[in-house]
């Protein structure tokens, strides 16, 4: 009869090393970051062109064109700015009230604590015995984190920085405003449509293949909604703009 044996030790250095890698979020951290500026590019781009393409639909005067491109480009950055600080902010108040609340339990009820990580780790498909083991070795070395990053999805060394957050959102938004903002005031007045358009359809084609190669999704997809989602924008302003510019001339 073959002797059943234990848990090796290669299988308990294996799942603690799955832990550490679980653990160590920065490659996933950085594209997630890389994600959000591709995604406030992408706004700045769409929000703006719409923006100048509906005031060079009304009026054809350089200076108004590019005072509300200037006016539309400070208030998006602004208000994506601040719109990440207040909700990073949140999270990581949130996020703090969660690891305080961890250490208390950690203080007041160890054995409840370890009990659950251990459930925790069987639940992925860990043995009783290998679960508890793993578990145990994990909370003698950081309890703290072994519980934040298993039962909360959190590095308490770690929290997201609001300011951080809304800079990266604010710069994105910035760069992406910037080109259909220089592609309506730079070419001649009949040309000023048609290369913002160009302009503003590359630019989008290149952030939707860009997004879905970071979210491993269809490129195809992914470009084509991004591209229509701008297009759509800019024709319904440049409708508003030509029928405003119509009523007041």
């Amino acid at each position: 009869m073959a002797e059943v044996r234990p848990e090796t030790p290669e299988s308990l250095e294996e799942a603690l090393d799955a832990h550490t890698e679980a653990h160590d979020g920065s490659m996933a951290s950085r594209l997630n970051w890389l994600r959000a500026g591709v995604l406030g590019a992408n706004d700045g781009i769409v929000s703006t062109a719409g923006l100048v393409i509906g005031v060079a639909a009304a009026t054809t005067d350089r200076g108004a064109v590019l005072t509300a491109g200037l006016a539309g480009l400070a208030a998006g950055a602004l208000s994506m700015a601040v719109g990440e600080y207040v909700s990073v902010s949140t999270q990581r108040d949130s996020e703090r009230a969660l690891i305080a609340k961890e250490v208390r339990e950690l203080r007041e009820e160890p054995e409840a604590e370890l009990a659950e990580l251990a459930e925790i780790y069987e639940g992925k498909g860990l043995s009783p015995e290998l679960a508890l083991q793993v578990a145990s070795e994990l909370t003698a070395h950081d309890a703290l984190a072994a519980h934040a990053e298993a039962e909360l999805g959190i590095d308490p060394e770690n929290f997201t920085n609001p300011w951080h957050a809304a800079w990266a959102s604010m710069v994105a938004f910035t760069v992406g405003a910037v080109l259909p903002l220089l592609a309506i005031v730079l070419p001649p007045t009949g040309w000023r449509v048609p290369v913002t358009v160009v302009a503003v359809v590359l630019a989008l084609a290149f952030t939707g293949l860009l997004s879905a190669r970071l979210g491993d999704s269809d490129a195809r997809r992914a470009t084509v909604r991004v591209v229509v989602g701008g297009l759509l924008a800019m024709a319904v302003t440049y409708g508003i703009g030509s029928l405003v510019g119509a009523q007041v001339g």
